[in-house]
């Protein structure tokens, strides 16, 4: 009987009763543990906040599930040689589609206008079609994809842009430095849904935020270190970006004396465009120990060389 050391306890409540469950439902006879001699443990369900940081002494483990679809605060610990697999949540996707069209309709309806309308004006301005916007989305990934195809069956032309080609039916696939140039020109509006990596930090920057039209909305639900703060506010105060609707950032909470916050022309969540779903992420992590106890391949295991 495998021995599963559940090392996120911030988020034991969540999953104390969904994980049990999803084993049992995949057939997996399992110890799930919260403490354990490491020489003793087969599979480490992780969270990047967990308080583990040494996985030295796991010398038995055979792949380290993380609970966190981002895996940048642990792909570079060196201690960490076992398999690493981040979280592709089906309910996770669908939150973020969800979030991701809602404010891409949002704003493609000028909604805020009859929303926040206090003087009651009347103004029978008709938005265009959604044919006639052209939507950008950076990062061709689970979620990305799944965004995009939904945004596309929506009508909207929609480019996907990724660092290495992939090909999607139904969209436009750009790739590489004069890829991304062309998906971001003439855009009006812009989905970020990239992993922060050392290629992709500061990837929307003063050079390519010049590149949508003119009055273009960003829309960044990805990560926040994604965007230049300075070079976004600048593009804002010059109206070169009509809007700015951002879930994620460099800090969180957002301090309460960042510029975000008090800019007429910023939206801000609070990181709550996607999250992990106990039940749904619990059969994903069921699924993974199943396969790798029946010596099948791991899902969603992480490319060192590419940091997810």
């Amino acid at each position: 009987m495998p021995v599963v050391l559940f090392a996120a306890p911030s988020l034991w409540d969540e999953y104390k009763d969904a994980l049990p469950r999803a084993l049992t439902e995949a057939g997996v006879a399992a110890d799930l543990v919260l403490e354990a001699a490491p020489e003793t443990v087969d599979y480490i369900v992780y969270a990047p906040s967990a308080p583990l940081q040494d996985f030295t002494p796991f010398t038995r483990a055979k792949a380290v599930l993380s609970l966190w679809a981002g895996v940048e605060r642990i792909v570079g610990n060196a201690s960490l040689t076992q398999p690493l697999c981040r979280m592709v949540d089906p309910a996770l996707t669908e939150g973020m589609v969800e979030w991701v069209v809602g404010h891409t309709l949002r704003h493609h309806l000028g909604m805020d206008a009859h929303i926040l309308n206090p003087d009651r004006r009347w103004v029978p301005v008709c938005p265009p079609l959604a044919r006639d916007r052209p939507v950008t989305v950076l990062g061709l990934g689970e979620l990305g994809r799944a965004c995009a195809l939904a945004l596309a069956a929506l009508n909207f032309p929609v480019t996907g842009w990724s660092r290495a080609p992939k090909s999607v039916a139904g969209l436009r696939c750009l790739s590489g430095s004069d890829g991304l140039h062309q998906a971001l020109h003439g855009a009006q509006i812009v989905v970020t849904l990239l992993p922060r990596t050392p290629q992709t930090e500061n990837l929307l920057n003063a050079a390519t935020l010049a590149l949508p039209a003119r009055g273009a909305v960003i829309l960044n639900p990805g990560r926040g270190a994604l965007i230049d703060d300075a070079a976004l506010l600048a593009a804002l105060d010059s109206g070169q970006i009509g809007h700015a609707t951002l879930d994620v950032f460099r800090t969180e909470p957002l301090p309460q004396d960042h510029p975000f916050w008090s800019h007429p022309q910023v939206t801000v969540t609070p990181h709550i465009a996607a999250d992990t779903r106990p039940d749904s992420a619990a059969r994903v992590i069921a699924q993974n120990i199943r396969r790798a106890e029946a010596g099948q391949p791991l899902l969603h295991l992480v490319d060192r060389r590419l940091g997810y």
